[in-house]
């Protein structure tokens, strides 16, 4: 089976005590200054960009394609929510690289100097929701996603394993 990511815009309901932690406290940030540098929209304007809709595109997902699983990427991040819908002996992988990761998220790890793998376990990392589907439907379900107005893309697969989510 193949994992496919459907993005998230920003941080949504996901590790804002962590994010005000690091960016209001530990660097003085405040929520009028750009987001980051380069940025054209303020800090307080990034912290509340609004949660993506996905139960139209799942609802298509399921009536045309053998969906396996989906995940809602909440707090606990990806591992942490992924690892639910996972049946025993088996392991999801997913490739960092196959994703955008939205700006926010670097910044929040280098100010708070912040490790890879507790980012992973707080926050959504740019990906909203996982639907696992067959390899043979992964680009049906691309198709059918992009359609209904989500950048989906391949983010990983699913192998024998011991009931973890692996991030390469």
């Amino acid at each position: 089976d193949v994992l496919i990511g459907l993005p998230s815009p920003g941080l949504r309901s996901n590790g804002y005590s962590l994010a005000r932690r690091v960016l209001l406290d530990r660097a003085g940030r405040s929520l009028d200054d750009p987001a980051y540098d380069g940025a054209h929209h303020s800090l307080g304007e990034e912290l509340l960009v609004p949660s993506r809709i996905y139960a139209p595109a799942i609802l298509a997902a399921l009536g045309e394609v053998d969906v396996r699983a989906v995940a809602h990427i909440t707090g606990g991040g990806l591992p942490g929510n992924l690892v639910r819908v996972l049946p025993k002996g088996c392991e999801a992988v997913l490739e960092r690289h196959t994703w955008e990761v939205p700006r926010i998220f670097s910044e929040i790890q280098r100010l708070g100097d912040i490790a890879d793998d507790e980012m992973a376990r707080v926050f959504n990392l740019g990906i909203g929701m996982v639907v696992v589907v067959p390899e043979a439907d992964a680009f049906a379900t691309l198709d059918l996603l992009r359609t209904k107005g989500h950048h989906a893309s391949r983010i990983g697969g699913i192998r024998r394993g011991d009931r973890s989510v692996r991030l390469v």
